[in-house]
Parts: structure tokens; C-alpha cells; sequence
């Protein structure tokens, strides 16, 4: 048909990535309310601690069991102990607070399996986005204390240290539990990293190894006894911009 105008007709590619698109910005708004959601219920929990570990650990476990102790003396002594929400190492975390004196704090995640709501939260919160919740570990913590873990603890200690390093949050006690599962990678920083350059010898001191709960406890009020738990106006300034 000479002079008629063909049809016009969807491109099914370019229709597709309009819509990826479009859900990629809703994306964004969902990351935001995440953040928002988590700040305003979080923000009464200080002093808290974080406390990180296998979420694979049984309750009959030695580490299980030592850290529902830590947790415990934490809360007790007026931490918000601050756990993944998880089973394992979390569960016991949540555990030991639950039934102390301060509030037990469950940062939950979505994922596919592994990860199951403990019942031993005075306050939960779920979040979709990995960073998001790691965020929210990093700001309301006065410390760091890490139990025997895999994949997810290390990624949490490598974090904890580099934002310490490169001064994005004060320095906070940094507490490794268990001198024996931790002495293998401890041995690999000093003769690898430090060895090779990739770190400086003074950046082992942003940790501390501890067996013993008591000692946990008075580590880190020995960090705080000078200053006092809430940060200041200026260390506020540098968690803005986490």
C-alpha cells in the first residue's frame, strides 16, 4: 500500500528496561523509608553494643552459650545488646538481653533460608538491603563484640575496622572473643598484611582479643571512662556522612 505508514509497534526490549526503570527508582524510595523507619525506631537504644557470630551455632554450643553470657553482663550493666534477630550466635545474643536488664535488639534480614526470626526481641526490625542493616549496626554501636562466625562476621569485622581506619566513625572498642578461633587470621594480618605493606602495624591495635566475659564488660567502659558513652556533637557530625 503505497504511501500508507507502516504500523507502529512496541519494541519489547525498550518497553522492558522502561519498566526496570521505573522499579529501580521506587527502589531507591523503599532504600530511604528503610533507613527512616530503623533511625526513629533505634534512636532511644544507646548505649548499645553489637554482638556478631555464626548464625549456624547451635544453643547447646560452647560459643552459643558463652555469648548468651556476654549478652547478659552487657545488658545488665545497662548495654541494649544489638544482634542479626537470627538463630545461632544472634539468637544467643538476643537471649542473654532478653532477660536482663536492658532492651534486646533484633536486626532481621530477608533472605532465602538461614535466617529466621528469634523469639527473644524487645525490639525487631526487618530490613531487604544488606547495607541498610549494616548501617544501623555501625551507628547506634559503643562497641563491637565478635564471636566465632563465617562470611557474614568477617564482612561485619572488616567493616567495623575500616571505619575505623579511615575515621568514618570514632573509635569504638573493637572485642574479638575466643583467642583460639581468632589466632589464625590474627597470625595472617601480622605476617601478611603487615608484612606486605597492605596495613600498618598500628592497625592491629584497633582490636582486642578477650576470653572471658567480665573482661569484655570492663573493656569497654575502660574505653569510655574518660568521655562517656554518647558521642559528641562532632562524632555525630561523622556518622551523618556514614
Amino acid at each position: 500500500m503505497h504511501g500508507d505508514k507502516l504500523p507502529i509497534t512496541a519494541d519489547p526490549g525498550r518497553t522492558a528496561e522502561i519498566d526496570y526503570s521505573a522499579r529501580e527508582s521506587w527502589r531507591m524510595l523503599g532504600i530511604m523509608a528503610e533507613f527512616v523507619e530503623a533511625t526513629e525506631r533505634l534512636a532511644s537504644i544507646r548505649p548499645a553494643v553489637s554482638i556478631f557470630g555464626s548464625a549456624r551455632t547451635p544453643p547447646d554450643h560452647a560459643y552459643y552459650m558463652l555469648t548468651e553470657e556476654i549478652a547478659r553482663k552487657l545488658s545488665d550493666a545497662g548495654f541494649s545488646v544489638i544482634s542479626g534477630g537470627g538463630p545461632g550466635i544472634m539468637e544467643a545474643a538476643n537471649k542473654g538481653a532478653y532477660f536482663g536488664k536492658s532492651p534486646s535488639v533484633g536486626l532481621n534480614i530477608q533472605l532465602p533460608h538461614e535466617q529466621a526470626g528469634n523469639p527473644y526481641q524487645d525490639i525487631s526490625q526487618t530490613f531487604q538491603h544488606f547495607f541498610a542493616r549494616k548501617v544501623m549496626f555501625v551507628k547506634f554501636a559503643a562497641a563491637y563484640v565478635v564471636m566465632p562466625g563465617g562470611f557474614g562476621t568477617l564482612d561485619e569485622l572488616s567493616e567495623a575496622l575500616t571505619l575505623v581506619q579511615t575515621g568514618k566513625i570514632p573509635r569504638i572498642p573493637i572485642v574479638l572473643v575466643g583467642s583460639q578461633f581468632w589466632r589464625g587470621l590474627l597470625d595472617w594480618f601480622k605476617t601478611t598484611l603487615v608484612d606486605e605493606g597492605m596495613i600498618a602495624a598500628e592497625d592491629l591495635d584497633l582490636m582486642q582479643v578477650i576470653d572471658e566475659p567480665d573482661q569484655v564488660v570492663d573493656a569497654i567502659f575502660s574505653h569510655y571512662e574518660k568521655r562517656g558513652f554518647m558521642p559528641s556533637l562532632a562524632e555525630r557530625e561523622i556518622q551523618l556522612n556514614l
